[in-house]
Protein backbone atom coordinates (compact mmCIF):
# COMPACT_ATOMS: atom_id res chain seq x y z
CA UNK A 1 0.00 0.00 0.00
CA UNK A 2 1.52 3.40 -1.24
CA UNK A 3 0.83 6.60 0.77
CA UNK A 4 0.52 9.92 -1.20
CA UNK A 5 0.13 13.67 -0.61
CA UNK A 6 -2.13 16.39 -2.19
CA UNK A 7 -1.21 19.69 -1.24
CA UNK A 8 -3.31 22.71 -2.94
CA UNK A 9 -4.11 26.18 -2.82
CA UNK A 10 -2.65 28.49 -5.47
CA UNK A 11 -1.27 30.57 -2.68
CA UNK A 12 1.94 27.96 -2.30
CA UNK A 13 2.35 27.93 -5.91
CA UNK A 14 2.53 31.64 -5.71
CA UNK A 15 5.59 31.82 -3.33
CA UNK A 16 2.60 33.85 -1.01
CA UNK A 17 2.51 31.21 1.38
CA UNK A 18 5.40 28.33 2.06
CA UNK A 19 3.78 24.64 1.87
CA UNK A 20 3.92 23.22 5.58
CA UNK A 21 2.34 19.43 5.05
CA UNK A 22 5.42 17.32 3.13
CA UNK A 23 7.76 17.45 5.84
CA UNK A 24 5.27 17.05 8.83
CA UNK A 25 3.26 14.34 6.40
CA UNK A 26 6.87 12.29 5.88
CA UNK A 27 7.66 12.86 9.78
CA UNK A 28 4.24 11.23 10.96
CA UNK A 29 4.43 8.25 7.90
CA UNK A 30 8.21 7.71 9.29
CA UNK A 31 7.59 7.58 12.84
CA UNK A 32 5.13 4.76 12.30
CA UNK A 33 7.29 2.75 10.17
CA UNK A 34 6.09 4.19 6.80
CA UNK A 35 7.37 6.43 4.11
CA UNK A 36 5.43 8.56 1.15
CA UNK A 37 5.53 7.46 -1.91
CA UNK A 38 4.72 10.49 -4.22
CA UNK A 39 3.36 13.89 -3.10
CA UNK A 40 1.47 16.74 -5.95
CA UNK A 41 1.14 20.25 -5.28
CA UNK A 42 -1.60 21.60 -7.02
CA UNK A 43 -3.89 25.31 -7.42
CA UNK A 44 -7.48 26.15 -6.87
CA UNK A 45 -8.59 24.41 -10.10
CA UNK A 46 -11.32 22.10 -9.88
CA UNK A 47 -10.73 19.97 -12.99
CA UNK A 48 -7.18 19.19 -12.22
CA UNK A 49 -8.03 18.60 -8.84
CA UNK A 50 -10.71 15.82 -9.69
CA UNK A 51 -8.21 14.37 -12.20
CA UNK A 52 -5.54 13.86 -9.89
CA UNK A 53 -8.09 12.28 -7.66
CA UNK A 54 -9.06 9.73 -10.44
CA UNK A 55 -6.16 8.68 -10.84
CA UNK A 56 -5.41 8.14 -7.15
CA UNK A 57 -8.69 6.49 -6.49
CA UNK A 58 -8.07 4.30 -9.27
CA UNK A 59 -4.59 3.37 -7.90
CA UNK A 60 -5.96 2.63 -4.97
CA UNK A 61 -3.41 4.64 -2.74
CA UNK A 62 -3.59 5.87 0.51
CA UNK A 63 -4.04 9.73 0.03
CA UNK A 64 -4.10 12.82 2.33
CA UNK A 65 -5.32 15.91 0.80
CA UNK A 66 -4.17 18.94 2.22
CA UNK A 67 -6.77 22.55 1.40
CA UNK A 68 -9.35 23.03 -0.68
CA UNK A 69 -12.15 22.15 2.02
CA UNK A 70 -13.56 25.48 3.07
CA UNK A 71 -16.48 27.67 1.73
CA UNK A 72 -14.96 30.27 -0.18
CA UNK A 73 -14.93 30.75 -4.25
CA UNK A 74 -11.46 29.40 -4.47
CA UNK A 75 -12.26 26.43 -2.58
CA UNK A 76 -12.68 23.80 -4.88
CA UNK A 77 -11.11 20.30 -3.20
CA UNK A 78 -15.24 19.34 -2.23
CA UNK A 79 -16.47 19.60 -5.90
CA UNK A 80 -13.41 18.16 -7.10
CA UNK A 81 -13.57 15.05 -4.78
CA UNK A 82 -17.59 14.85 -6.29
CA UNK A 83 -16.50 15.21 -9.61
CA UNK A 84 -14.12 12.16 -9.15
CA UNK A 85 -16.41 9.92 -7.39
CA UNK A 86 -19.34 10.65 -9.67
CA UNK A 87 -21.72 11.85 -6.72
CA UNK A 88 -23.34 14.99 -5.74
CA UNK A 89 -22.13 17.21 -2.81
CA UNK A 90 -24.38 17.32 -0.02
CA UNK A 91 -24.94 18.38 3.87
CA UNK A 92 -23.26 15.25 6.06
CA UNK A 93 -25.31 14.80 9.24
CA UNK A 94 -22.12 14.07 11.35
CA UNK A 95 -20.96 17.49 9.88
CA UNK A 96 -23.92 19.40 10.61
CA UNK A 97 -24.14 17.51 14.15
CA UNK A 98 -20.49 18.86 14.59
CA UNK A 99 -20.83 22.23 13.45
CA UNK A 100 -23.70 22.83 15.22
CA UNK A 101 -22.10 21.83 18.37
CA UNK A 102 -19.55 24.15 17.54
CA UNK A 103 -21.39 27.52 16.47
CA UNK A 104 -24.64 26.20 18.62
CA UNK A 105 -26.99 29.50 17.76
CA UNK A 106 -24.94 31.35 15.47
CA UNK A 107 -25.37 28.21 12.84
CA UNK A 108 -26.13 29.21 9.05
CA UNK A 109 -26.47 28.21 5.77
CA UNK A 110 -22.58 29.96 5.10
CA UNK A 111 -21.45 27.78 8.10
CA UNK A 112 -23.40 24.95 7.22
CA UNK A 113 -21.56 24.77 3.59
CA UNK A 114 -18.45 23.82 5.69
CA UNK A 115 -20.30 20.30 6.09
CA UNK A 116 -21.73 19.60 2.43
CA UNK A 117 -19.23 16.54 0.90
CA UNK A 118 -19.43 14.42 -1.48
CA UNK A 119 -22.26 12.04 -0.71
CA UNK A 120 -21.44 8.80 1.05
CA UNK A 121 -18.44 9.89 2.82
CA UNK A 122 -17.31 9.47 5.95
CA UNK A 123 -16.03 12.88 8.46
CA UNK A 124 -12.77 13.31 10.02
CA UNK A 125 -13.12 14.64 13.59
CA UNK A 126 -11.08 17.90 14.05
CA UNK A 127 -9.86 18.27 17.40
CA UNK A 128 -9.39 22.24 16.86
CA UNK A 129 -12.67 23.63 16.61
CA UNK A 130 -15.00 20.95 15.37
CA UNK A 131 -15.03 21.49 11.82
CA UNK A 132 -14.17 18.48 10.17
CA UNK A 133 -12.85 16.77 6.57
CA UNK A 134 -14.01 14.04 5.20
CA UNK A 135 -12.94 10.36 4.08
CA UNK A 136 -13.09 8.00 1.07
CA UNK A 137 -11.68 5.35 -0.38
CA UNK A 138 -8.69 5.86 1.50
CA UNK A 139 -8.81 9.05 0.57
CA UNK A 140 -8.39 12.01 3.69
CA UNK A 141 -9.39 15.34 3.07
CA UNK A 142 -8.32 17.89 5.48
CA UNK A 143 -8.01 21.45 5.54
CA UNK A 144 -5.19 23.58 4.91
CA UNK A 145 -4.13 24.97 8.52
CA UNK A 146 -1.26 23.01 10.02
CA UNK A 147 -2.84 23.27 13.42
CA UNK A 148 -6.24 21.31 12.60
CA UNK A 149 -4.73 19.35 9.65
CA UNK A 150 -1.56 17.26 11.20
CA UNK A 151 -3.68 16.03 14.58
CA UNK A 152 -6.77 15.46 11.63
CA UNK A 153 -4.02 13.22 9.59
CA UNK A 154 -2.22 11.26 13.08
CA UNK A 155 -6.05 10.48 14.05
CA UNK A 156 -6.64 8.77 10.51
CA UNK A 157 -3.05 6.78 10.44
CA UNK A 158 -4.42 5.67 13.86
CA UNK A 159 -7.50 4.60 13.52
CA UNK A 160 -7.54 2.84 10.01
CA UNK A 161 -3.50 1.70 9.71
CA UNK A 162 -2.70 0.90 12.47
CA UNK A 163 -2.46 -2.94 11.62
CA UNK A 164 0.35 -1.36 9.01
CA UNK A 165 2.92 -0.20 11.20
CA UNK A 166 6.57 -1.40 11.74
CA UNK A 167 6.70 -3.11 15.26
CA UNK A 168 10.39 -2.16 15.17
CA UNK A 169 11.20 1.45 14.30
CA UNK A 170 13.28 1.91 10.64
CA UNK A 171 16.41 3.71 10.76
CA UNK A 172 18.78 5.40 8.33
CA UNK A 173 22.82 4.83 8.30
CA UNK A 174 24.66 6.54 5.79
CA UNK A 175 28.37 6.81 4.85
CA UNK A 176 29.89 10.19 3.22
CA UNK A 177 32.56 9.15 0.11
CA UNK A 178 35.17 11.39 -0.82
CA UNK A 179 37.86 10.09 -3.95
CA UNK A 180 38.56 9.82 -6.92
CA UNK A 181 36.16 7.10 -7.77
CA UNK A 182 33.58 8.66 -5.80
CA UNK A 183 30.75 8.69 -8.46
CA UNK A 184 28.01 6.66 -9.11
CA UNK A 185 28.22 4.71 -11.80
CA UNK A 186 31.61 3.63 -9.87
CA UNK A 187 29.84 2.16 -7.43
CA UNK A 188 26.44 0.91 -9.31
CA UNK A 189 27.73 -2.73 -9.01
CA UNK A 190 27.92 -2.50 -5.32
CA UNK A 191 24.51 -0.46 -4.78
CA UNK A 192 23.15 -3.77 -7.07
CA UNK A 193 24.49 -5.85 -5.16
CA UNK A 194 23.05 -4.27 -1.66
CA UNK A 195 19.46 -4.09 -3.58
CA UNK A 196 19.84 -7.90 -4.29
CA UNK A 197 21.00 -9.21 -1.28
CA UNK A 198 18.71 -7.08 1.20
CA UNK A 199 15.40 -6.58 -0.48
CA UNK A 200 13.78 -5.35 2.32
CA UNK A 201 16.01 -2.19 2.74
CA UNK A 202 15.62 1.48 0.79
CA UNK A 203 19.00 2.18 -0.62
CA UNK A 204 19.85 5.59 -1.52
CA UNK A 205 22.63 7.24 -3.11
CA UNK A 206 22.97 11.43 -2.90
CA UNK A 207 25.81 12.69 -5.14
CA UNK A 208 27.69 16.45 -4.40
CA UNK A 209 30.32 18.81 -5.11
CA UNK A 210 32.24 20.53 -2.74
CA UNK A 211 32.34 24.55 -2.89
CA UNK A 212 35.28 24.34 -4.90
CA UNK A 213 34.04 22.63 -7.71
CA UNK A 214 36.31 19.88 -7.35
CA UNK A 215 36.12 17.40 -4.58
CA UNK A 216 33.15 15.28 -5.23
CA UNK A 217 31.18 13.79 -2.22
CA UNK A 218 28.85 10.94 -2.36
CA UNK A 219 26.06 9.90 0.32
CA UNK A 220 25.26 6.18 0.62
CA UNK A 221 23.35 4.43 2.72
CA UNK A 222 20.02 1.89 3.78
CA UNK A 223 17.17 2.83 5.60
CA UNK A 224 15.02 -0.28 7.18
CA UNK A 225 15.67 -3.04 9.97
CA UNK A 226 18.57 -2.11 12.53
CA UNK A 227 19.94 -5.00 12.41
CA UNK A 228 20.04 -5.93 8.43
CA UNK A 229 20.98 -1.76 7.65
CA UNK A 230 24.13 -2.68 10.25
CA UNK A 231 24.92 -5.90 8.24
CA UNK A 232 24.36 -3.64 4.80
CA UNK A 233 26.54 -0.76 5.90
CA UNK A 234 29.35 -3.25 7.09
CA UNK A 235 29.17 -4.59 3.44
CA UNK A 236 29.30 -1.36 2.06
CA UNK A 237 32.46 -0.08 3.96
CA UNK A 238 34.48 -3.68 3.38
CA UNK A 239 33.84 -2.55 -0.23
CA UNK A 240 34.40 0.94 -0.11
CA UNK A 241 37.76 0.80 1.65
CA UNK A 242 38.85 -1.96 -1.04
CA UNK A 243 38.63 0.34 -3.74
CA UNK A 244 40.70 2.78 -1.61
CA UNK A 245 37.79 5.54 -0.93
CA UNK A 246 37.78 7.46 1.92
CA UNK A 247 34.97 7.55 4.18
CA UNK A 248 33.66 8.78 7.28
CA UNK A 249 29.76 8.40 9.14
CA UNK A 250 27.19 11.16 7.81
CA UNK A 251 25.96 13.18 10.94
Amino acid sequence: MSFGAIIIGDELLSGKRSDQHFAKIAELLAARGLRLSWVEYLGDDAARIAATLRRSLAAGDVVFSFGGIGNTPDDQTRQAAAAALGVDLVLHADAEREIRGRFGDQTNAVRLLLGTFPRGVDIIPNPFNRIPGFRVRDHHFVPGFPQMAHPMVEWALDTFYGDLFHRQPSVEKAFLLTGANCYESALLDLMEEIVGDFPTLRLFSLPSIADDGQRRHLELGVEGEAALVDEAMGRIRQEVERRGISWRWRP
